[in-house]
């Protein structure tokens, strides 16, 4: 499998070898990821770009920031490196229309840590991903997991496109909620994934617990769940074993645990919460600790076996890791992959349920 991606040159390849103007599209922290691989690389960028009804005279890094209209009037040809992220229709639909008349690629850097999804990332890894794919259960999966890689190595736009699907369709056709789940949201965030999860059960549950470790956001949380009956909140955060963390709650959905800065957060693991309750689907998006939580339910997921939803896109290395993770812990889930419409390859999840279950 991974010969076959690197036929292909590499989005960074690429780039390197760029004999025409790179700008880079988008502000922020994906723009300033991608500048400083840009010059460990030695890829040198001519500027920085946004839509013409963006720009108001700002500067990023040092580039004034520049109407794509006016960089098409002094260039003939360009290539615009797509550096932020996006799941709104307008934004997406506009990116895909500059791919049909400019080069565009997105060289992706992982939301968490600075490895890149390279020629030797995919060769140190390549038995992993071999096995990882083989215990996908349906062609989607594995359409879905090809392209993922192919994207993230690439950059190229295309291949976003074919392995979309709505999350309509998890829901109806593998995680098929029932009327009387024990529901367990790990990163709650303001309640909208609760809500999410209200509107497949028809309002109808055996439990809730949830957590949102960010003290403004539970909050909100807890605002939104105030006429919720046997519900449980707790503002703490979920990892491999009982313990204080750093949290950083400075980004919003990116805030995130493990950092080496941010304010002393308790955490506790899925074992513990799921002590004389029933949990049958647990979610969890968790900035980039997925595998550590994962490790802290050991015991859930051996006897109880619940419904997963977990976020797979934090690292490259999610892609595969969690599906290898799970099964080392019970070979009785089977092993579903989704990417929901986003630009990069974000909302990409890995969907696991009990192969002998009727639900």
């Amino acid at each position: 499998m991974v010969d076959g991606f690197t036929r292909e040159k590499s989005v960074w390849t690429f780039l390197q070898d760029c004999e025409v103007p790179i700008f880079i599209y988008g502000m922020g922290n994906g723009g300033d990821k991608v500048l400083r691989q840009f010059d460990r690389l030695g890829i040198v960028c001519s500027g920085v770009v946004a839509s013409d009804d963006f720009v108001r005279g700002q500067s990023f890094h040092g580039y004034k920031v520049e109407r794509v209209s006016d960089v098409e009037k002094r260039l003939e040809d360009f290539v615009i490196a797509v550096t932020f992220a996006s799941q709104l229709p307008n934004v997406m639909n506009h990116i895909y229309e500059l791919a049909n008349s400019h080069t565009v690629v997105a060289p992706t850097v992982p939301v968490f840590g600075d490895t890149l999804c390279d020629d030797e990332f995919l060769h140190r890894n390549k038995d992993k991903i071999a096995t990882a794919y083989s215990l996908l259960s349906d062609q989607q999966s594995k359409k879905v997991y090809r392209g993922a890689l192919q994207f993230y190595y690439t950059g190229r736009l295309s291949y976003l496109p074919i392995i979309t699907t709505e999350k309509a369709e998890a829901y109806s056709n593998i995680l098929s909620l029932r009327m009387d789940e024990g529901y367990m949201d790990l990163g709650a965030y303001r309640g909208d994934t609760i809500g999410e999860f209200l509107s497949y059960t028809n309002n109808s549950y055996n439990n809730i617990t949830a957590l949102e470790p960010d003290p403004k956001t539970f909050k909100k949380l807890s605002k939104y769940c105030e006429e919720l009956s046997r519900t449980q909140l707790y503002e703490m955060g979920v990892y491999k074993e009982n313990t204080t963390l750093l949290f950083d709650n400075q980004s919003g959905r990116s805030s995130t645990l493990k950092n080496n800065k941010g304010i002393p957060t308790r955490v506790t693991t899925i074992d513990d919460l799921s002590i004389n309750k029933k949990v049958s689907y647990i979610k969890m998006d968790i900035e980039g600790v997925e595998g550590d939580a994962v490790a802290g339910g050991v015991n859930t997921l051996k006897t109880q076996v619940p419904k997963l939803n977990v976020a797979a896109y934090h690292t490259f290395e999610d892609l595969f890791e969690l599906i290898l993770q799970i099964n080392s812990i019970n070979s009785d889930y089977e092993f579903y992959l989704r990417h929901h419409p986003y630009i990069p390859c974000w909302d990409t999840n890995l969907y696991c349920k009990n192969r002998y279950s009727q639900a």
